[in-house]
């Protein structure tokens, strides 16, 4: 496979000041350096900048949890895409959370993947289904709007991650097994060639949901699953480091 995997750790709404700078420091000492794995760090916003000083030369990349899509204005409580361009590579955009808690949408999350693309910040473009739509078999159904909603009007190249993140599976501890990641990854894979041709294949698509040290190489050994973003397990910095050599070791060990 020559998509490079990627392992991305969401720390959500936690960490204070000097938490944040402690598991930076514990995570940059376990992870900076290997071959055969891209390994991206996601702080809450306000610890960016001190995040960005302790990955200063490393391997490590940083990325943002969301930006919003004006460049600056009168948007009182919002972090612009030029704010997060100044610091961070990366942005994760349309994460469950914001869609379930604070009302986003393919619409909103496609403004965000635009804007960060124009300033050359990296998308992880979040997409998965919640239980009822499993339950009620519109799973490939959700994957395939979310996917196209969120690109439609995008020029998408190898930049481009997407991770899928089954809404059940977020923080609950009910893993999709890796049948069940595989066969919803290869829907998005499908789409995005529906969409834009060949470079599907060189898009990274991430599974997200409770993944683990344990499960992580069942999920690595399928062909279209490219790593993961982790929630919890990436607060820890032996569980995210442990994440880290299970994704190198399928490139690593030839």
């Amino acid at each position: 496979m020559s998509r490079v995997p990627v392992i991305a750790g969401n720390w959500k709404m936690n960490t204070l000041r000097a938490d944040a700078i402690a598991l930076t420091r514990a995570i940059r000492g376990r992870c900076d350096g290997p071959t055969g794995v891209e390994t991206i760090v996601c702080p809450p916003c306000i610890w960016l900048t001190d995040v960005a000083q302790e990955l200063e030369g490393s391997s490590v990349r940083l990325g943002a949890q969301n930006a919003y899509w004006a460049d600056a204005g009168a948007f009182t409580g919002e972090v612009s895409i030029t704010q997060v361009a100044e610091v961070a590579e990366y942005v994760i955009i349309g994460h469950s959370e914001r869609r379930q808690y604070f009302g986003e949408t393919d619409e909103s999350a496609n403004a965000r993947v635009k804007a960060a693309l124009v300033h050359h910040v990296k998308p992880i473009l979040c997409v998965g289904e919640t239980l009822a739509q499993r339950g009620a078999r519109e799973t490939e159904q959700v994957l395939v709007k979310q996917t196209c909603g969120g690109l439609d009007g995008v020029e998408i190249s190898a930049e481009l991650i997407i991770a899928y993140e089954p809404v059940w599976a977020i923080g609950s501890g009910l893993a999709a097994d890796r049948a069940t990641a595989q066969t919803a990854i290869a829907v998005i894979r499908r789409t995005v060639r529906e969409i834009a041709g060949a470079v599907a294949e060189d898009v990274r698509i991430l599974y997200g949901g409770s993944v683990t040290p344990s499960n992580i190489a069942e999920y690595m050994s399928q062909p279209d699953i490219d790593g993961g973003l982790i929630g919890g397990a990436s607060l820890k910095a032996e569980s995210f480091a442990a994440l880290v050599d299970a994704a190198a070791a399928p490139i690593t060990s030839g």
